[in-house]
């Protein structure tokens, strides 16, 4: 995966996990010394304001439309922008009174970037291990996502890149811009196993698209 985007330094163990859940490590590209970091992030973006970090839980996802006016995320939007990197996500397609999992990717099935914020919250001082969190843009829904679901990730194109991670980019119409216009759209979607929805499940099994017919 690293292959597919400008890694600058990577001092993070990559291994496959295919049923990320919320508070888990995610993997993400930051800037920082004028580099491009690998690193891992807690997934769901606990604000350096908050309580405690069972707040990440409920953060999860951002809407890219109201950035820049939400308290929880217009200061990581100005400053602390990132990527996540992935191959694909899943999905829940009501379909005939159930919910059946989808696995979306890239028609090329190619790594992707998911547009995304980052943070660092130590309670305060009080807390000697930094809790460094993430959380993935979303947007409307494209033609292709939409029998799925009304909204998808932000997945940007590789252009958008460095204007993304840029620190010293703070304009928030190009930003707004980015996020709208340079991202990718047209996704490949295939129904998988219903097993999906239990974290304990985690086997490459995951991603194989059903047989016609086969039972979820």
């Amino acid at each position: 995966m690293i292959k597919y985007f400008p890694i600058d330094v990577a001092n993070v163990d990559v291994t496959p996990n295919y049923n990320v859940a919320p508070t888990q490590e995610i993997l993400a590209m930051t800037r920082h010394d004028e580099q491009n970091h690998l690193e891992k992030l807690h997934w769901g973006l606990v604000p350096f304001w908050a309580n405690d970090a069972t707040h990440g839980s409920r953060m999860i996802n951002a809407r890219s439309e109201t950035l820049s006016t939400k308290p929880s995320f217009r200061t990581a939007f100005k400053w602390r922008r990132c990527l996540i990197l992935a191959d694909g996500f899943y999905e829940w397609k009501r379909e005939k009174g159930q919910n059946q999992p989808m696995f979306l990717s890239l028609p090329d099935g190619r790594p992707f970037a998911f547009a995304g914020l980052w943070e660092t919250w130590n309670d305060r001082g009080k807390e000697t291990t930094p809790y460094r969190s993430g959380t993935i843009l979303t947007r409307e829904a494209s033609r292709s996502v939409m029998p799925i679901h009304n909204r998808m990730p932000v997945i940007l194109k590789p252009e958008a890149f460095g204007p993304w991670l840029d620190r010293n980019n703070q304009d928030i119409r190009l930003l707004q811009d980015i996020i709208k216009n340079r991202v990718y759209t047209k996704l490949k979607s295939v129904p998988v196993s219903k097993q999906v929805n239990s974290i304990k499940n985690n086997r490459p099994g995951n991603i194989r698209p059903l047989e016609p017919g086969a039972k979820a």
